[in-house]
C-alpha cells in the first residue's frame, strides 16, 4: 500500500515520544507484580494460621504451587491489556485527526488504507511486546513466592508438569486470539467518532457493556469475540485453566467451544476492517 512504511515510521516515532505506549507495555506487568505481592502476603498469613491449628487440606497443597498463581497473573494482565489496547486504538486515529497529524500524513501521499494498516501493525506489535513483558513478570514473581511443579497429594501425582504446561500454552493461545478483533473494534470506533474523548468513552463503554451482558446471552455469546477474551467478568478458557492446573477435575469444556474461540474472532476482524476501510474513505478529514 502506498505510504505504509512512512505511516508505520510515524507510529514508531510517536510511540517513542509519548507515555501511552509505554503505559500499555508496563502497566499489565506492574499490576501482575502487585497482585502476586498481595497474594503472597495473604497466603503466607493463612498458611501460618493453618499450621498453628494443625489444619492440612488439598487446598493447602494447591496454594504452594506457582502454576495456579502464574495463570491468575496472566489472566489479570491480559484483562488490563485488552482494555488498554481498545482504548489506545480508539484514541490513536481520532486524536491525530483532531490535531491535524492525519492530514499532514495524507499530504505526504500516505493513503488512508495504508495509514489504517500501519496503525493495526503498530498496535499488534505493542500487544506482543506487552504480552511478553507480562509473561516474564508473571513467571518471575510467581516463581519467587511459590514453587513450580506437578500437583501431588499423598504421594499421588494428580497432574504432571508437562500436562500443566500444555494446558497453560493452550489457554494463553486462546486468550490472545480475540485481541486482533478488540484492536480492530477500537480503530473502527476511532474512525466513526467525532472526537478522541468520544472514541475512548464509546469503545470502553461498549466493551464493558458486552462484558456485563454476555452471560445473559447463553450459547449465543459464543458468537461474540469478547466472550473468549480475559475480562473483568471472565468467561475465557484461561479461567478454566486456572482450576485445571490446580488439580481440580470438575472442569469440563466442550471442544466445540474451544474451536469457536479460535474461529469466531476471524470474521469479526474481517467485518471490522471492511467497515473501517469503507468509513475512512468517506470520512472528511
Amino acid at each position: 500500500m502506498n505510504g505504509f512504511f512512512a505511516a508505520l515510521k510515524s507510529e514508531m516515532f510517536i510511540a517513542r515520544h509519548t507515555h501511552s505506549s509505554k503505559l500499555i507495555v508496563i502497566a499489565p506487568a506492574l499490576i501482575i507484580i502487585l497482585q502476586n505481592l498481595l497474594l503472597w502476603v495473604t497466603t503466607t498469613g493463612q498458611e501460618a494460621r493453618d499450621n498453628l491449628l494443625g489444619n492440612t487440606s488439598f487446598d493447602e497443597v494447591v496454594s504452594t504451587n506457582a502454576y495456579g498463581y502464574f495463570v491468575d497473573s496472566m489472566s489479570t494482565g491480559l484483562t488490563i491489556l485488552g482494555l488498554l489496547l481498545t482504548a489506545q486504538a480508539a484514541y490513536s486515529f481520532s486524536y491525530e485527526r483532531d490535531t491535524g497529524l492525519v492530514r499532514h500524513l495524507l499530504i505526504r501521499r500516505v493513503s488512508r488504507a495504508a495509514l489504517m494498516l500501519a496503525k493495526l501493525a503498530y498496535l499488534h506489535l505493542l500487544a506482543l511486546i506487552s504480552f511478553v513483558v507480562s509473561l516474564i513478570a508473571a513467571y518471575l514473581f510467581s516463581g519467587m513466592f511459590w514453587e513450580f511443579g506437578p500437583i501431588v497429594e499423598d504421594g499421588f501425582e494428580l497432574i504432571s508438569e508437562a500436562d500443566i504446561l500444555a494446558e497453560i500454552n493452550t489457554g494463553l493461545q486462546l486468550a490472545m486470539a480475540p485481541f486482533p478483533a478488540a484492536i480492530a473494534f477500537g480503530l473502527l470506533v476511532s474512525v466513526c467518532s467525532q472526537s478522541a474523548t468520544q472514541a475512548i468513552t464509546t469503545a470502553l463503554g461498549v466493551t464493558l457493556a458486552v462484558d456485563i451482558f454476555k452471560s445473559m446471552l447463553g450459547d449465543y455469546a459464543n458468537f461474540l469475540y469478547a466472550r473468549f477474551q480475559p475480562s473483568l467478568i471472565d468467561a475465557s478458557y484461561l479461567q478454566d485453566v486456572s482450576r485445571i492446573v490446580r488439580g481440580y477435575s470438575d472442569v469440563l469444556v466442550e471442544e466445540e467451544v474451544l474451536q469457536m474461540n479460535l474461529w469466531v474472532p476471524i470474521p469479526a476482524v474481517i467485518i471490522f476492517l471492511v467497515v473501517i476501510f469503507f468509513a475512512i474513505h468517506r470520512k472528511n478529514i
